[in-house]
């Protein structure tokens, strides 16, 4: 092994391969791809002097594979004619674009207060059983039939979860569009540590068409904890939390490789980091943040509460803002934020059985009424236009004479008539002009009837 590079493969007599992790003068020291080919001593070991590549084709889409690229799903051989290595450059400042176009999630709370735009990377962050995970599949199952490739990276997750995975996107007619990319809790530690670098490459593969693509990496604390475990392995010195020193630039690395370019094609990163107790100051979720465009915090309290998807508004941020908002969505949810402030607010005092003048019950009112708007069940994913309805609904008060309970079915059941009755309003909505509104908030006062006699 004179000569040999940090990265190279190496292939082993009886068949199993290795990347080399450390150079010192007399050894090196090497990571196995398989952990079920034994590696014995006296064994002979080859260089291949090439760094590690993985397959990359158009018939990844729809197909589950490992990190090495191999069919995990049964359905026979990928066939690929090209082979890119998993280490790339980031594109650099002159070959980016602005952000300025929206990735729609379907999810009220995030396309109205925490925009994402394509190219943008959003950090999704929360406690175990947050809703982290379905916030993510939710994204994908709102890009059918919008052109855009998705790439879901799982780490160390159990094969169940993983089944569910692929289960879900099959029920919701979202694998065909979708590649999975997986290294389960089972796998060598070094797969863990490569998949969200294999899942960039195909994503890259996609953007190199022009293509735009949506990665979820879940989750990225586990890939730390892996990293963590071979640098431990090679002896290397443990820094904060026993993490090596070189953590920050193995997230950084990778999530510079995501952005919008001038060429065309994006690759929207959302990253997911688990929390130990909402504890967001640790140390691998600060690291992330730092790198991020903005994160959605998801938090335990609401959820528990069953106020779902659980996004504390005032912990999460985006710094593209209006940027990635469609115009109708941007003009109509200036005011939301603050209310909603105002709410939190207002809610603390309230809990002292404080007598609140009239402004201040109005308030507390009118951010009742922006919560139950902006739950939303599970795969229930809301369109621009619906989007657009309902803020604009609640922002001329339609739904302040409504039960508290009822808003939400409101909402979806006016949007769904709307649709149904008046194709061609609902198709300008888009652009709300004083014609259009005023017709919209004629309908709503008709609808209100319909709905409590339905009720």
């Amino acid at each position: 092994l004179l000569g040999a590079l940090y990265g190279e493969v190496i292939e082993f007599e009886h068949g199993n391969k290795g990347i080399i992790f450390s150079l010192d003068e007399d050894f090196v020291a090497i990571f196995l791809l398989d952990k079920n080919i034994p590696v014995v001593e006296n064994e002979v070991a080859k260089r291949t002097k090439t760094v590690f590549k993985v397959p990359v084709s158009d018939k990844l889409l729809g197909r589950v594979v490992s990190a090495t690229g191999e069919p995990l799903d049964g359905l026979g051989l990928i066939k690929a004619k090209e082979m890119w290595q998993v280490e790339h450059d980031a594109p650099g400042v002159i070959e980016r674009d602005p952000i300025n176009a929206p990735l729609e999630t379907g999810v009220l709370v995030i396309d109205a207060l925490v925009p994402i735009g394509k190219g943008q990377r959003e950090l999704i962050v929360g406690n175990r059983n947050s809703g982290k995970s379905s916030l993510a599949l939710g994204a994908i199952f709102n890009q059918k039939g919008k052109e855009v490739i998705c790439v879901y990276v799982s780490i160390a997750q159990r094969q169940a979860s993983i089944a569910n995975l692929v289960n879900e996107l099959t029920v919701n007619d979202a694998l065909s569009y979708t590649c999975v990319v997986t290294a389960p809790a089972s796998s060598p530690v070094l797969l863990q540590y490569l998949a969200p670098y294999v899942g960039t490459t195909i994503a890259e593969y996609f953007r190199s068409q022009g293509k735009d693509v949506l990665i979820i990496y879940d989750d990225l604390t586990n890939h730390a904890v892996a990293y963590r475990e071979m640098s431990l392995l090679l002896k290397r010195a443990p820094g904060r939390e026993a993490y090596p020193g070189d953590i920050f630039y193995l997230h950084s690395r990778l999530l510079e490789r995501s952005g919008k370019l001038l060429s065309g094609g994006s690759i929207t990163a959302l990253p997911i980091a688990q929390l130990q107790s909402d504890d967001l100051s640790a140390y691998i979720p600060t690291n992330l943040i730092s790198i991020t465009d903005g994160q959605i915090y998801l938090d335990t309290d609401l959820f528990n509460r069953g106020i779902r998807p659980a996004v504390n508004v005032e912990l999460s941020v985006s710094r593209v803002g209006g940027a990635a908002q469609t115009k109708g969505i941007r003009s109509l949810t200036k005011a939301l934020r603050l209310e909603l402030a105002q709410f939190n607010e207002l809610q603390d005092f309230a809990q002292f059985g404080t007598e609140l003048d009239e402004i201040s019950q109005r308030r507390l009112k009118r951010g009742a009424i922006a919560i139950e708007l902006l739950k939303q069940p599970v795969n229930v994913l809301y369109s621009n236009s619906d989007e657009i309805l309902i803020l604009l609904l609640y922002r001329e008060n339609i739904f302040d004479t409504i039960e508290l309970p009822q808003i939400n079915e409101f909402a979806r059941q006016f949007v769904s008539y709307l649709k149904s009755v008046y194709p061609k309003l609902y198709d300008s909505v888009e652009d709300v002009d004083l014609a259009t509104k005023k017709k919209i908030l004629e309908i709503s006062t008709e609808f209100k009837k319909l709905f409590g006699l339905r009720v």
